[in-house]
């Protein structure tokens, strides 16, 4: 019976990582995200930060090969690393499986296709997690944030893992909402897969005009 609990503590209906530690302890999590960040699929991609920052591209057509459990597992621990205020968490993350779903929320992101990805995460803003004595519009500039940093940690693991990925932020908030079955505001989504060509990097702005030196 402990057992049953403290799995139901620990993975949200419908999602269970691949692999975790054993272990009856229902206050795990930063054991399990050490245990998967640590553990690898059969294939490392990219190590080098550098290397996946400048490899990293908006992917607009993926590839039907599933991607891996391992993979998947990863790209969430990965979100689960970012910074937050007050390392309050101000995030949560809603994983879409279902095929219909996705199609719904095509239709959502203003009619984007490649929204129906091998694997779809829409980060939303939870301010309520946000423990700080501050006013509300202050703790939901915490909580936008707090979701986007983790889904820019999502999408360079998805790249170290030899995935791509596209971060879409044009979309209808309460059809999303509707969607995903929440009365938490999204921030974005990030959508992911095996991308079906590689693609050149696209020429950026000038040093002069992205650094401003204040003196």
């Amino acid at each position: 019976m402990t057992d049953e609990v403290s799995e139901e503590k620990i993975y949200p209906l419908g999602y269970e990582p691949q692999e975790s530690p054993q272990t009856s302890d229902p206050n795990v999590r930063n054991q399990l995200l050490d245990f998967i960040l640590k553990s690898g699929p059969a294939e490392i991609i990219d190590t080098d930060l550098f290397a996946v920052m400048a490899k990293r591209r908006s992917t607009r057509k993926f590839s039907d090969k599933p991607v891996e459990t391992t993979k998947i597992d990863k790209i969430i621990a990965a979100a689960d690393t970012a910074p937050t205020a007050g390392n309050y968490q101000g995030f949560e993350i809603f994983y879409i499986k279902n095929p219909e779903k996705k199609k719904l929320l095509v239709d959502a992101c203003n009619k984007q296709p490649y929204v129906d990805a091998p694997v779809v995460l829409v980060f939303c803003k939870n301010p309520s997690r946000v423990k700080f004595d501050f006013p509300e519009y202050v703790l939901k500039k915490f909580a936008i944030q707090d979701a986007t940093l983790a889904a820019g940690y999502s999408q360079l693991a998805a790249q170290a893992l030899g995935l791509s990925s596209i971060w879409i932020g044009m979309f209808d908030e309460q059809k999303v909402m509707d969607v995903i079955g929440t009365d938490l505001v999204p921030s974005s989504v990030l959508c992911i897969g095996y991308p079906e060509q590689t693609k050149f990097p696209k020429p950026r702005r000038n040093l002069k005009d992205l650094v401003h030196v204040v003196w």
